[in-house]
């Protein structure tokens, strides 16, 4: 039995084979209108993978509010102040996650600045009983879904000529929405196989299986 014979349009070609002549040109015609199609749907991913910096179709996502052990205002720090996410990510551009800042990284800035502050006075407490506060993970994605940071800055920052590093909050927006406007980052997209699937086929991503689920 041939390899073909697995397969159903294997099948089908071996079967036509040894049929008559007007089966074995259906069977042509067949072919060449799959491999029309094929053409097709190749011709319209590679459209989409033209289209710079494609992004899902916007639209918010009410997702739960997770409250934090201090509210840390995004909108100050990233928006106001324009301190580039990955200073506090710092693993976001060589790791699969992103990382949260150790306590003496805020301290390096707070030790001096807003010490008047509730929410300061509190991380200096945490600071001074050599404690981290305990931040709770707002973005998550299942244990089967193989997610990684480094792939994703990589792709839309570092290889991406027509985007300033220091704008890497453009492509954070993707998945994490506007966080510069956010105090607490809430979740506000879906992060669903559906989500991902439309950014993959917009940018000429991976369609395989393999390379999300593990």
């Amino acid at each position: 039995m041939s390899v073909l014979q697995h397969l159903p349009l294997g099948r089908f070609i071996e079967a036509a084979g040894r049929g008559s002549r007007q089966t074995k040109h259906t069977v042509q015609m067949s072919f060449i209108v799959m491999l029309l199609m094929a053409a097709m749907a190749l011709f319209s991913a590679n459209v989409n993978a033209e289209v710079p910096n494609a992004v899902p179709p916007e639209g918010e996502y009410s997702g739960i509010h997770v409250e934090q052990p201090i509210e840390f205002p995004h909108d100050i720090h990233a928006d106001v102040n324009e301190i580039n996410c990955m200073y506090c990510h710092t693993y976001a551009r060589r790791s699969k996650v992103a990382g949260i800042p150790p306590t003496s990284k805020c301290m390096g800035c707070h030790s001096v600045i807003a010490t008047d502050k509730p929410r300061i006075q509190k991380l200096t407490e945490y600071w001074e009983n050599k404690e981290s506060p305990r931040w709770k993970k707002v973005h998550d994605v299942p244990d089967f879904v193989h997610f990684t940071h480094e792939k994703h800055i990589k792709r839309f920052v570092i290889d991406n000529e027509d985007l300033q590093v220091e704008n890497v909050s453009e492509v954070c927006a993707f998945c994490h929405g506007d966080v510069k406007k956010m105090t607490v980052a809430d979740k506000v997209k879906p992060l669903t196989m559906g989500f991902c699937q439309r950014c993959h086929q917009a940018n000429d991503g991976p369609s395989d299986c393999w390379h999300c689920h593990k």
